[in-house]
């Protein structure tokens, strides 16, 4: 019963909301001027060359994901790994965070891989990227210090960041941290959420073990920050698509690509209405007006999900063709690597 509920809420909730900021995001807008802009004034080479970088950095995140494995497992075919990733996504805009169950279950059934193993990579692979998204934050306010940091000021209404360091809610939350996992660890088996949490601890300890035994980290180096490097080019070259935000330089791409980053951890499907309004704002601190905005924002958020189903749903049905004989010999295509 209990399952069901949060199916349910994780269905329909949760796009339920993220569907009513669309709507508070876009009422006060002309849908005719929106769907003129759309006709007009969108150049759509720039959205498929987006498309297509995002594509590439689906096959680079699939190549990392073949390292973190290998130590650990025999190293699966690309193929099968790229297809799993992408049926991954796929999964990801019916129930949130449900991809990376997906994904790992498909590549252990077509590979015959411990399905067990393949999802402490998995969260190996998440604490990378959460350290990349640290560096982008460190990145947007070096860069963007004056920019960002005065808006933050603003909005905290704080004189410097040094009354943050000064501050000891700062400290105490830093030691209620530290305190809070000694007693996971010395507390757990007693109680359900306490031992729950302590598996989770356990992941992330074997996730990191999964990183220190990759056999080429100057490659895995490189994967991760292409990866990351493409997801700012597919935000980086939408700006052309548009005369509005033609004019926009690498600085806002980067942080576009943070803000939409942070709209995308929502609980939602697709970061759909959290990923528009994070751009929507950041946008309109460059000076873009609400409309293009939003014009923009439309656009590349449908563009990349459209890629995401078209490619997942080819994904999805060609696993079973490239396979046909996994349980006897593997296809020579499957294990292409």
């Amino acid at each position: 019963m209990k399952k069901s509920i949060s199916k349910l809420i994780q269905f329909i909730l949760f796009p339920a909301i993220g569907i009513f900021i669309i709507y508070q995001l876009y009422k006060d807008q002309n849908a005719e001027e929106i769907l003129q802009a759309l006709r007009n004034d969108v150049d759509y080479m720039w959205i498929v060359l987006s498309i297509l970088i995002g594509l590439l950095s689906h096959l680079s995140r699939a190549i990392r994901w073949q390292m973190l494995i290998e130590p650990i497992e025999k190293k699966p075919g690309l193929v099968n790994t790229f297809c799993a990733v992408m049926t991954g996504y796929l999964a990801n805009l019916v129930f949130p965070r449900m991809g990376e169950v997906s994904r790992c279950g498909v590549l252990s059934k077509y590979e015959r891989l411990s399905f067990t193993r393949v999802v402490g990579t998995v969260v190996a692979e998440r604490l990378t990227d959460l350290f990349m998204l640290l560096l982008i934050i460190i990145a947007v306010l070096t860069l963007q210090f004056d920019f960002i940091g005065g808006f933050l000021m603003r909005t905290l209404k704080l004189d410097s960041f040094s009354e943050i360091l000064l501050s000891p809610i700062f400290y105490a939350i830093i030691l209620l941290s530290l305190v809070g996992m000694f007693l996971v660890k010395r507390y757990a088996k007693q109680y359900k959420a306490l031992m729950f949490l302590k598996n989770l601890m356990s992941k992330f300890t074997e996730g990191l073990s999964s990183i220190r035994k990759i056999k080429n980290k100057p490659a895995f180096i490189f994967h991760t920050l292409l990866i990351w490097f493409l997801y700012f080019l597919m935000i980086y070259v939408c700006f052309y698509s548009l005369p509005a935000t033609s004019s926009l330089g690498i600085n806002a791409g980067i942080t576009i690509l943070l803000t939409g980053s942070l709209g995308m951890i929502a609980p939602v499907q697709g970061g759909i209405g959290a990923w528009h309004f994070m751009v929507i704002a950041t946008l309109k601190l460059y000076g873009i007006p609400a409309e293009d905005g939003g014009v923009f924002a439309l656009v590349v958020h449908a563009a990349q999900n459209l890629m995401i189903i078209v490619a997942g749903l080819i994904a999805f049905g060609l696993l079973p063709i490239l396979n046909r004989s996994h349980h006897a010999k593997k296809s020579p295509l499957a294990t292409n690597s």
